[in-house]
C-alpha cells in the first residue's frame, strides 16, 4: 500500500479509511488535480489467480457502467503495483444504518426500490451480476437516493467462473437459494437479493437471521414472511422476487416498471352470498301467490257446484271456447246462471177448455187421454 505522505499516482493524497473488505480497502482521498474529494479502492494483489481475476472482472466492470443508481467511476490502473480504482465519494450514510432507526414507509420502499432495480437491469444489460446485493453496500446521499457500490463479486454471465470449487460467494443472509445449492447464478440471484432488502425495510429486521448456515439454508425450506398490511401489488411483486425458482423471478427491469407504477387492488374473489330481497316485497308477492291460489280454488269450487247441483241451463247459447274471455276461466261471476223452478206442466182446462178437471191428486200427466173418464193405472 503506498504511504499518506506520498501522492498515488501523483495525483491522489490518501486519508481516513472508509472500509474494508477480503481484498481490498476503500479510503477518502483528494484529487489534487481537479480539487475534489474522491473514495480510493485500493485492491491487495494475491498469488491466487481467483482473486486476480476478481479484481479484473470488478474494475472492468465499474469502468463500463454508467448510471445515476451506481457510484461513478473517475480513473482506474489495474495493472499497478497496487491496482485501484476511483470512485464518487458519496457523503451520507448506508442503507444498513438507515434500516436500523425502523421501519421504512411504504412509498419510501418503492422509491429506493426503483431505483435500485433500475440500477441493475443496467448492470445486467451490460453483462454482469453483483451477486453481493445487501443494505451495506448501497449507500444513501443526503437526498436518501441509493447507490448501488461495492462490485468485488461482480461476475460476467457466461464466465466459467472463478470461484474456488465449493466455496459459495456473497453474504448468507442475502444468498439466492441457487447461490446456496452452488449453482449456476444468473441475474436472478440480485432480483432475489434485492427482494430481500426490500422486505427488511419495510420490516425493519432482517428475512432470514441467526447463523452463517443457519441463515443459508433457511430459504431452502420456507419463503419470507410478508408483512400483512401490504398493497397487493407489492406483495405480488414481492412473492415473485423470492421465488425459490429463479425462473418465474421478473426481470430487474420488470420491478422497476412496477414499482414505479402500482397497480390497483383487484376486485376480491371471494363469492359473496345472494343478496336477500327486502320483507316487504316478499311478503307483498307471498300475499299476491295466496291471492291467485284462493282465487283459483273458488273458481274449481263453483264450477263443480253450478254443474253437479244446478239443472242443466238450455235456454241460453253458450258461446264457442275461443270467445270465452280467459278471466272468466279464472274469476267466474259471483252468480253466473240464477237457478230456475223446473217447468210445471199447464192445467188439463188450459188443454181442453170448457170441461172441469179431474180430482185433486189425480195424476194428469200419466198415460191416459185427457178428457176420456178414468185413466189406467190410477190405482182403482
Amino acid at each position: 500500500m503506498p504511504s499518506d505522505t506520498l501522492l498515488l499516482a501523483d495525483r491522489y493524497r490518501l486519508g481516513e479509511v472508509l472500509g474494508t473488505g477480503g481484498v481490498a480497502q476503500v479510503r477518502r482521498a483528494r484529487d489534487v488535480l481537479l480539487a475534489r474529494d474522491v473514495a480510493v479502492k485500493l485492491f491487495r494483489p494475491g498469488e491466487d489467480l481467483a482473486d486476480a481475476r476478481r479484481i479484473d472482472n470488478e474494475i472492468c466492470a465499474l469502468a463500463g457502467l454508467s448510471h445515476p443508481g451506481l457510484v461513478t467511476v473517475y480513473d482506474a490502473d489495474p495493472g499497478s503495483e497496487t491496482p485501484y480504482v476511483v470512485l464518487e465519494l458519496i457523503e451520507g450514510r448506508t442503507l444498513r444504518d438507515r434500516v436500523q432507526d425502523g421501519p421504512m414507509a411504504v412509498e419510501d420502499v418503492r422509491r429506493l426500490g426503483a431505483a435500485l432495480a433500475d440500477a441493475l437491469a443496467h448492470v445486467h444489460e451490460r453483462g454482469f451480476v453483483h451477486r453481493d446485493v445487501k443494505p451495506s453496500n448501497i449507500l444513501l446521499d443526503d437526498d436518501d437516493r441509493p447507490r448501488l457500490a461495492d462490485f468485488g463479486l461482480v461476475r460476467i454471465m457466461g464466465d466459467a467462473g472463478v470461484t474456488r470449487t465449493g466455496l459459495v460467494v456473497g453474504t448468507a443472509a442475502y444468498l439466492s437459494p441457487e447461490q446456496v445449492r452452488n449453482e449456476e447464478v444468473s441475474a436472478a440471484a440480485d432480483v432475489y437479493a434485492l427482494g430481500l432488502v426490500l422486505l427488511e425495510c419495510l420490516t425493519g429486521r432482517r428475512v432470514y437471521e441467526g447463523a452463517e448456515v443457519e441463515a443459508a439454508v433457511a430459504r431452502l425450506h420456507r419463503p419470507p414472511e410478508l408483512p400483512d398490511d401490504l398493497p397487493f401489488d407489492l406483495v405480488r411483486l414481492l412473492s415473485r422476487m423470492t421465488s425459490l425458482s429463479a425462473a418465474r423471478r421478473p426481470s430487474a427491469r420488470e420491478c422497476a416498471e412496477a414499482l414505479l407504477t402500482p397497480a390497483a387492488d383487484p376486485p376480491t374473489l371471494v363469492v359473496e352470498p345472494p343478496q336477500r330481497r327486502p320483507r316487504g316485497l316478499i311478503a307483498a308477492a307471498s300475499i299476491v301467490v295466496l291471492i291467485s291460489a284462493i282465487g283459483t280454488g273458488i273458481s274449481a269450487w263453483n264450477s263443480v257446484t253450478s254443474t253437479g247441483s244446478e239443472p242443466q241451463e238450455t235456454t241460453a247459447p253458450t258461446a264457442p271456447a275461443s270467445t270465452v274471455p280467459r278471466t272468466a276461466e279464472i274469476t267466474p261471476a259471483p252468480v253466473a246462471v240464477q237457478p230456475t223452478t223446473p217447468a210445471v206442466a199447464p192445467p188439463i182446462q188450459a188443454v181442453n177448455k170448457g170441461k172441469p178437471a179431474g180430482p185433486a191428486g189425480s195424476d194428469n200427466s200419466g198415460k191416459g187421454k185427457p178428457g176420456k173418464g178414468k185413466g189406467k193405472g190410477d190405482g182403482t
